[in-house]
């Protein structure tokens, strides 16, 4: 029976913590903050930090003996071995797809609550937000059938996902690669929960600078991120702690962050309270919560050796 050691847990912390505000302070020292026309970059270099916390604490503070699944690095963090195949490509389709249906689910729920305004029929703020983007096509683009337009989203998101997928990768290698296997012996209630909370702290560097959630208080905004990371995390450790692996969290990962914005895509306005619309809103949490309670509670998950 394995014990949670807390020094390299914290040690992994701080360090993931004080490289990501590093990698932002520009953001907040040159006066203009998520417009800083850098601000792509900085958030992609900030995606490494964990990754970066991860392996210095695998490879200086953790002795061998001691690292789950095994003492390679690759082993200890998910990485490796890509097998057994059929179940490692079913585990990766789910990663594929859950987040995508559980960001559309949340919408539908929001709409069915009368709290998320949707038109299906006209999609009238992603013509809007099209026609802006390319003015030339404007006439093109308002005359364009429905249909035509969500199968162009829908390839999108699928094609977004597995390019999302490497940025991910540098935050799963840490949260879910590292941090979950770690925090097993807590059992599955206190890793869902802690590292569900220490990933959306991590993300305070943006949050409080409104990322995310535009006009809304600091606090407030970095809470709903927090509520947000718990509930989408809780699917994203169950893949992980099923598979044995960090790739199906990470293709999760990215299709979620493909699938984010589909919340413009359905809405039939633009003004919409974000705390409130799926994902990033309550209304969007209620269904990966549900899901993970399943199958965390349900079905077996592998147990991380140590050896």
């Amino acid at each position: 029976m394995r014990s949670v050691r807390l020094k390299p847990i914290v040690l992994y912390i701080v360090i993931a913590y004080v490289l990501a505000w590093l990698v932002a302070l520009p953001l907040w020292l040159g006066g203009q903050g998520l417009g800083d026309p850098l601000f792509t970059v900085y958030a992609l270099v900030m995606m490494l930090t964990p990754t970066a916390a991860a392996l210095l604490v695998t490879r200086f503070a953790e002795p061998k003996a001691q690292r789950p699944g095994g003492p390679g690095i690759a082993r200890s963090l998910g990485l490796w071995p890509l097998k057994p195949v059929g179940p490692f490509l079913a585990f990766l389709a789910a990663g594929w797809l859950l987040p995508m249906l559980l960001v559309v689910g949340g919408l539908l729920l929001g709409a069915l609550l009368g709290l998320y305004p949707a038109d299906v029929t006209h999609l009238p703020v992603l013509r809007g937000l099209m026609a802006q983007q390319a003015p030339q096509a404007a006439r093109e683009i308002m005359s364009m059938p429905t249909a035509v337009l969500l199968g162009t989203q829908l390839v999108s998101i699928l094609v977004g996902s597995i390019i999302n997928m490497v940025p991910a990768l540098a935050e799963e290698i840490g949260w879910r690669g590292w941090l979950v296997p770690r925090l097993e012996p807590w059992g599955k209630t206190a890793t869902v929960l802690i590292s569900g909370i220490i990933w959306g702290l991590w993300h305070a560097p943006l949050i409080l600078l409104g990322y995310n959630y535009p006009g809304v208080p600091g606090g407030l905004s970095l809470l709903a991120m927090t509520g947000m990371t718990i509930s989408f995390g809780a699917v994203f450790a169950w893949l992980r702690m099923a598979s044995g692996s960090v790739w199906p969290a990470a293709l999760a990962h990215g299709s979620f962050n493909a699938a984010a914005g589909l919340y413009v895509v359905f809405a039939a306005t633009s003004d919409l309270d974000l705390l409130v619309v799926a994902p990033l809103g309550w209304t969007g949490w209620i269904l990966p919560l549900v899901l993970a309670v399943l199958l965390l509670w349900k079905l077996p998950v592998k147990r991380a050796r140590t050896t």
